[in-house]
């Protein structure tokens, strides 16, 4: 116990043992749905999802591992959300490639990741972001990680002539439940009481039995042995090197999932390390090339093993909520994904409704940056305005960055003022516009 306090540095961090462990069981309550998400994705284009779900849990026990022992950062990883669905449905289905290809494509890219990150490329990313943009990002991810559980939880939903409405949360259901969470959350946070998130999840989780919201396994297995990685371990296709045109869409779905990537797992990294007080004098991450790591290694192994692009988890978030300050925190992560492996049933009998009501009040955690935006600089405000909107309503953290850039650089050549936009974010702003020119 005496080398874990030290190896993390606890008493230094404010924290200690029991809150790091509980941290990381709060983050892992609520990220575990890609467990089952993920691979029902994937399986979409004719991959196996018993060998998926392995790929799945495998890759985010590495990834996070890495960012526990060597970043030492409360941050766990897995399989992007997003970034499986274009695995999917864009390289897949609308461009036609196998998954073979995908595979091989996110190996590649995660090759690249470390190649970027050794020589500090990545981090040029981050120094590029303008201090706006920065203080935007973690109001944005608040927004973004609220409408998720908004909808995970079917307080809102797609309507009938209108693009949302409110779902069906007059009667006892399961978006009344989320409700009757984020209330009693709210009590607890209130009374201080410590883990109020995780208990909030099981409450939730225990008052849907009795009404038959709670589904409980009928063949309930306390064991249950991981599905083999054959179907889907090195499994690449390299047949597009044979043609210019798999040539070029192969460099061109690389760079994009490079950058998206990139401004991922940056919105990430700065939004939930925001909460924990934890920038340097200088305002950067610290052990941030250590983190880029985290997902460059669980991107390459992705692409062996048989899943998608691996990137830090903005559920992170919840985990930090409770107190999560330090690397402890993902080892507990990845820890409870191992046990996942033999345990998933009961892992995977929350249901998405009692993690809701966690998400939502994350997302309010998660407002206070705003406090520190000029809203009445409007060349600073409007390029910040649109990252913070964009997340949620086009539903990607990268696109709000993205968004945030432009806006940002429009704005400094129209007033004049070009000389203080950094060359770098020039250079992506450029490939920005190429990006959404070639409706990628």
């Amino acid at each position: 116990m005496q080398f874990i306090e030290k190896f993390f540095k606890l008493k230094e961090s404010g924290s200690n043992f029991k809150t790091e462990f509980l941290a990381g069981l709060t983050t892992f309550m609520t990220m575990a749905y890609i467990i089952v998400v993920n691979p029902s994705i994937l399986s979409a284009t004719g991959m196996d999802k018993g060998a998926v779900m392995t790929a799945t849990i495998i890759v985010s026990i590495i990834g996070t591992l890495v960012m526990a022992i060597f970043a030492k950062l409360p941050i766990a990883l897995a399989p992007g959300m997003g970034l499986n669905a274009f695995f999917a449905y864009t390289i897949c289905g609308i461009m036609g490639y196998s998954w073979q290809f995908a595979l091989t494509v996110v190996f590649f890219e995660g090759v690249a990741f470390i190649i970027l990150t050794y020589f500090n490329i990545r981090e040029a990313f981050l120094k590029a972001l303008p201090d706006n943009i920065k203080k935007a990002i973690p109001v944005g991810v608040g927004l973004f990680i609220t409408l998720i559980g908004l909808f995970n939880s079917g307080i809102i939903i797609k309507g009938e002539g209108t693009p949302l409405r409110l779902g069906n949360v007059f009667t006892i259901s399961a978006p009344f439940l989320s409700l009757v969470g984020v209330v009693l959350i709210g009590a607890l946070l209130y009374f201080k009481v410590r883990g109020a998130l995780l208990i909030g999840i099981f409450a939730v989780m225990i008052i849907g039995i009795p009404l038959g919201l709670t589904v409980l396994p009928n063949d309930f297995r306390l064991i249950s042995l991981p599905s083999s990685l054959a179907p889907t371990f090195l499994k690449f296709d390299f047949s597009w090197v044979y043609s210019v045109k798999g040539i070029v869409d192969f460099l061109f779905i690389l760079f994009t999932l490079l950058l998206i990537n990139i401004f991922d797992t940056l919105g990430i990294l700065i939004g939930v390390v925001k909460k924990t007080n934890l920038f340097d004098k200088q305002g950067n991450i610290p052990n941030i090339k250590q983190a880029f790591l985290a997902d460059a290694f669980g991107t390459t192994f992705s692409g062996l093993l048989g899943s998608s692009v691996v990137t830090a988890y903005l559920e992170s978030a919840a985990g930090v909520s409770v107190g999560g300050k330090t690397g402890l925190t993902s080892l507990t992560v990845a820890f409870l994904f191992f046990i996942a492996l033999f345990l998933s049933p009961i892992f995977l009998m929350v249901p998405v409704f009692a993690v809701a009501p966690v998400l939502i009040v994350v997302g309010l955690f998660m407002m206070s940056s705003a406090k520190e935006i000029d809203f009445e600089d409007y060349e600073e405000a409007i390029p910040a305005f649109f990252t913070m909107i964009m997340m949620p309503f086009a539903y990607s953290i990268a696109e709000g960055i993205i968004f945030g850039i432009l806006f940002f650089i429009m704005i400094k050549l129209v007033i004049g003022k070009y000389k203080k936009v950094p060359l770098i974010t020039y250079i992506v702003g450029i490939f920005f516009i190429l990006r959404f020119l070639m409706h990628i």
